[in-house]
């Protein structure tokens, strides 16, 4: 996950997760800390995903619960999207 500001605005650039390494037992996932994201919210203007693989979608599901903000990407990586989220019981 990327944070860009410029101008008093931020655009984030995916939001994906990573897997655990062996060093970490018990942990099934390791998500991005959005909580700079959280503190900024109303500067956040979207999330720009660039392809639809879980280090770069995966994390998603648990940002949008918390962070209201447009997602822009490729027709294919918005229903890859749509199908995460379904996954998740955020879309129906």
């Amino acid at each position: 996950m990327w944070a860009l500001e410029w101008q008093g605005s931020i655009l984030v650039v995916d939001a994906g997760l990573m897997f655990p390494q062996e060093d970490m037992p018990g942990v099934d996932l390791v998500l991005p800390d959005i909580s700079y994201l959280l503190q900024r919210v109303k500067e956040v203007v979207g999330i720009v995903l660039t392809h639809g693989h879980e280090d770069h979608i995966g994390g998603l599901p648990f940002a949008l619960k918390r962070l209201n903000v447009p997602v822009y990407g490729t027709r294919l990586t918005l229903g890859l999207l749509k199908a995460k989220l379904r996954e998740h019981r955020i879309l129906r």
